[in-house]
């Protein structure tokens, strides 16, 4: 997600040591910034980002809870008492409450994103590759941060955090990046999308199942129901 130039605001500190939601006048939520008018690189760019959210979400219903979103601001606090915010492609945050947000306000949700993917290009790789990663390291402790170029589908790698330090993540025999927050594998996957056809990244399960798309969800669904209607020797198509 492209951003505006000044990301951080000085918070002045009172007499506590650290800094805390209660420490400081944080602002109210709809003070805080939720877009910039700046869309992502290409459209390529979009609609992989929108492949990897909506086919998570599907999986993440049925679950009790959790978020995935994108494109989107979060909000964190610095130690030296700063506001700022960063704008990842894709969050993916565990055991919080469903429910649409417009922005990821971390001392509002009392956690930040376990998992954070960056879609690369010319543009951004440099900042996602090195600004970034140090603050999702040192700041916002995100546990498992990948990055992944649709238009150079070969830079694509993952890190997980232990004990203060990104360790590269492994690829395995399918040449997959494992999510161990998640449980699910991070893949290219060549084949159409929205009627383009080109290497895309996906989820899929350790089993090597792609996590649908709502498209192919609703596909697999109708096929299932044929199936099951010829079995009773009925016409699907009569219907």
């Amino acid at each position: 997600m492209s951003e505006p130039a000044l990301t951080e605001e000085f918070v002045p500190l009172q007499t506590e040591a650290l800094v805390s939601p209660q420490s400081m006048m944080l602002p109210a939520d709809d003070e805080l910034a939720c877009e910039d008018n700046i869309p992502m690189e290409t459209e390529q760019h979009k609609l992989q980002m929108e492949l990897l959210i909506d086919s998570l979400r599907l999986w993440l219903d049925k679950l009790p809870n959790g978020y995935v979103g994108g494109n989107m601001f979060v909000h964190y606090l610095t130690p030296s008492g700063h506001k700022a915010f960063k704008g990842p492609d894709v969050i993916v945050v565990l055991d919080v409450p469903k429910g649409l947000r417009d922005n990821w306000v971390v001392w509002k949700e009392g956690k930040g994103p376990d998992v954070v993917i960056e879609l690369l290009s010319k543009s951004t790789a440099n900042e996602d590759k090195k600004n970034k990663k140090e603050v999702y390291r040192n700041q916002l402790f995100v546990k498992e941060y990948f990055w992944f170029d649709p238009k150079k589908p070969v830079d694509f790698a993952g890190f997980v955090l232990q004990h203060g330090i990104y360790e590269p993540l492994p690829f395995d025999d399918r040449e997959r990046l494992i999510s161990q927050q998640l449980g699910l594998a991070l893949v290219p996957w060549k084949g159409f999308y929205k009627n383009a056809d080109t290497t895309w990244l996906r989820w899929e399960t350790l089993e090597g199942i792609l996590l649908p798309t709502p498209e192919e969800a609703s596909q697999q669904r109708a096929e299932r129901l044929a199936e099951k209607l010829h079995l009773l020797g009925i016409n699907p198509e009569k219907i």
